[in-house]
């Protein structure tokens, strides 16, 4: 068997591929693309299979090729969905086109001189010349109405089991455009084979078919599976259906890293064969010493460790480890205050917050600044006897009724953390 695909295998990471692929594989060095819609301005670990499929595929000594769909992400996949896309301006679509160009390039080798190194393309530089009436004669002939009715992602759409009837011309003709992607890049770039989830199968099939029949050519397909959870839940959205994103600016590399190290045993176990580039003997050992342990969640820490460096970088992990112990570890007073405005806010989001006048915060006795100053407590009364019965912290610290706030307490020089119990969180701003 080819070494990529005994790879695939063993991670979980395959799901079919069309008879000849292996061979292929095994006789020369075979170019291959994964398409990527531009639907936001960052992809999200929804994507990171597939950048992983590439990644691997180029350690094997093949050459990757992402598309961007510029142009086919003016229409949308039906692959999958119930209902239409949302139509992008150009100007926004460019925007995405961009982001994600720039986010890709951080996964793969685009530099050097060896013959395997990745390219990007965009299919809307080739689509943009091409008129109606030349790719209904050029292309659209080639195939059947019948055949592409039978896909499965035309035949569900159709017979309502995605949950609406029917679907628009503009979609129908989605899985012609992704063929002749790939007709384009077999002919242009000497790409023989398309990979992409195992919904994709029917699209990426309709692109071999095309090549067959316009080209005389031969052409392969490989799909992985669509990650779930354990419990069969949807992979990849918090608990308020949001998606976590490639992009620190709109995911904090402390949210990655939870997301992660939050994950259960048995999606752990899962998930760092998946996400992780880990040889199979290191995840082996990693998973029995995990069985004789489960409470120290180092299978959880692993991969928590691996993925967010493999996305965000070592420093950005190393303070999102920082960050995890300060929440949930033994922290001190010296780590908080030694923590940047940024990363504070990110380790405490949602938790509610007071502004005070600076002055009127430094020197400020505990009781009145858990009551009158802040009015995290609602009174003098009550604040004066939970200090009393010791449930008070600042700054992670517990205080006594003599504690008086200093400028050496301020996190970031603005910031004091005070605390109910365990759970219970305020932020004081110092203004």
């Amino acid at each position: 068997m080819n070494a990529f695909i005994e790879e695939l295998k063993w991670r979980g990471l395959y799901a079919e591929m069309m008879p000849g692929t292996d061979e292929q594989l095994n006789k020369e060095m075979t170019t291959a693309y994964i398409g990527f819609d531009p639907t936001a301005d960052s992809l999200h670990i929804g994507s990171l299979i597939q950048i992983k499929i590439l990644a691997h595929f180029q350690q094997h000594g093949h050459k990757p090729i992402a598309l961007v769909g510029g142009a086919t992400g003016m229409i949308g996949d039906p692959s999958g969905k119930s209902s239409e896309r949302n139509l992008l301006d150009e100007a926004t679509l460019n925007h995405y086109v961009d982001c994600i160009k720039g986010q890709l390039s951080r996964f793969l080798n685009f530099e050097g001189n060896e013959p395997n190194k990745a390219e990007l393309v965009n299919n809307y530089d080739w689509m943009k010349t091409f008129t109606f009436l030349d790719f209904v004669r050029d292309i659209g002939k080639h195939l059947t109405v019948n055949y592409m009715m039978a896909k499965d992602s035309v035949k569900k759409r159709f017979s309502g089991e995605a949950g609406i009837d029917g679907m628009s011309f503009t979609e129908f003709t989605y899985q012609l455009l992704q063929g002749y992607d790939f007709l384009h890049l077999y002919q242009n770039n000497g790409v023989k084979l398309q990979m992409g989830g195992s919904d994709q199968w029917g699209n990426i099939t309709t692109g071999t078919e095309l090549i067959r029949r316009k080209a005389q050519g031969e052409a392969f397909a490989l799909t992985v599976p669509l990650i779930t959870k354990a419990d069969g839940s949807k992979f990849g959205k918090s608990e308020a259906g949001e998606n976590y994103w490639l992009d620190a600016k709109k995911t904090s590399p402390y949210k990655f890293y939870q997301f992660w190290v939050n994950a259960t045993d048995e999606d752990a176990e899962r998930f760092i064969k998946f996400y992780t580039f880990l040889p199979k003997e290191e995840i082996e050992a990693l998973v029995e010493e995990h069985k004789t342990a489960p409470h120290e969640r180092k299978l959880q820490k692993k991969l928590a460790e691996e993925v967010t460096i493999w996305v965000h970088g070592k420093e950005e992990y190393e303070k999102a480890l920082k960050a995890s112990e300060i929440l949930f570890g033994r922290s001190t007073a010296e780590d908080l205050v030694s923590l940047d405005e940024e990363l504070f806010l990110q380790i405490f989001d949602g938790v509610p917050q007071a502004e005070v006048v600076k002055s009127e915060v430094l020197g400020c006795n505990i009781v009145e600044l858990l009551s009158e100053k802040s009015n995290f407590l609602k009174s003098k009364g009550e604040a004066r006897r939970e200090v009393q019965q010791n449930s008070i912290s600042v700054n992670k610290e517990k205080v006594k009724d003599d504690f008086v706030a200093a400028e050496k307490d301020l996190i970031d020089g603005k910031f004091l953390l005070l605390q109910k119990g365990k759970k219970q969180y305020f932020i004081v701003k110092a203004v």
